[in-house]
């Protein structure tokens, strides 16, 4: 096991980098630059931001600029954020990650809590009209924009019921904080609650027609024992999969779903440095997101062995 985790943590290191080079080609080749929205301005003379430029070391060769770049993060600095003048980029990500890990988890644990007891209700259920109903849950799931969701949500439950607040992560307490995440959470989750649903839906049908649960059913077993110590058990290797992307990706995902509530995580901080062309806070909240991703996989696969005892990485 320890030599697969050592293998695998070797293989991150490339796979990081060309993350990396693939991340910052996309954001030089966006148009303008930090100083773009201050040309306009007339108050200020054009030699002053060519100096600010090369101060900056804006007026580098793409090249150069992510050598620079990889310089920083190689003696464990991110830079300094080139939009929030004076504040590095750790900074900046050390503020936001709170509430964005506390939207993810909140959103992970309404992905779980509904979407795996609804996708095995279903199979229990194939063809009947509860099965139809989860099935097309799914459907509207899969096929509603978080944004669209979101305003819905927002107006129904905020505007005119007046159920939960519609922006903001509260005062701070646990029960303000949870209340807060209600709506932001179910809008981040919905597309996951309708993917997992399918999948443990799937994959409880497939294991049912295996012949080790005919030879349980034999023994006499209760459709409980079969249903959550046999087939259930390894019906959850693909949701294990998925779960080891899932987490980086509500992480990165979050972007719309906090521009809609107007919540202060990370996606909303990405989004302001897409905007104000802010490269070192872009490279950096991309390389924590492909990092959680990585570490994520590298979980899943671990749980592997956990779930399913047949798996060995010795």
């Amino acid at each position: 096991m320890y030599k697969y985790i050592l293998r695998r943590v070797l293989v991150f290191i490339p796979m990081l980098f060309l993350v990396t080079v693939i991340v910052f080609t996309l954001a030089m080749l966006a148009p303008g630059d930090p100083l773009t929205g201050q040309v306009l301005d007339p108050n200020i003379d054009p030699e002053v931001l060519e100096e600010r430029r090369d101060a900056l070391g804006l007026n580098d060769p793409p090249p150069v600029q992510y050598w620079n770049w990889l310089q920083e993060v190689g003696q464990g600095n991110l830079g300094d954020s080139l939009h929030y003048s004076g504040r590095t980029v750790e900074e900046l990500i050390l503020a936001r990650v709170p509430n964005t890990i506390n939207l993810a988890v909140f959103s992970l644990f309404v992905t779980i809590v509904v979407g795996l007891p609804l996708g095995i209700y279903s199979a229990r259920k194939q063809y009947t009209p509860a099965d139809y109903a989860a099935t097309t849950f799914g459907f509207f799931g899969l096929s509603m924009p978080n944004f669209f969701f979101g305003l819905i949500a927002i107006y129904v439950f905020a505007f005119q019921l007046g159920w939960f607040p519609a922006r903001g992560t509260g005062d701070g307490t646990l029960l303000s904080t949870i209340h807060h995440l209600v709506l932001p959470g179910i809008t981040l989750g919905l597309a996951s609650t309708a993917i997992y649903m399918r999948y443990i839906r799937s994959e409880v049908l497939d294991v049912m027609g295996s012949d080790y649960i005919r030879t349980a059913r034999a023994k006499g077993l209760t459709d409980g024992t079969v249903l959550y110590k046999h087939t259930l058990r390894n019906s959850l290797i693909p949701i294990i999969t998925l779960m080891g992307f899932e987490f980086g990706t509500l992480l990165s995902g979050a972007v719309v779903v906090e521009a809609v509530f107007s919540f202060p995580g990370m996606g909303q901080l990405f989004l302001t440095g897409i905007q104000n062309n802010d490269f070192p806070l872009i490279m950096g909240i991309n390389l924590v997101v492909g990092i959680t991703i990585l570490v994520g996989n590298l979980i899943a696969d671990i749980l592997y062995a956990v779930v399913d005892p047949r798996i060995r990485y010795d």
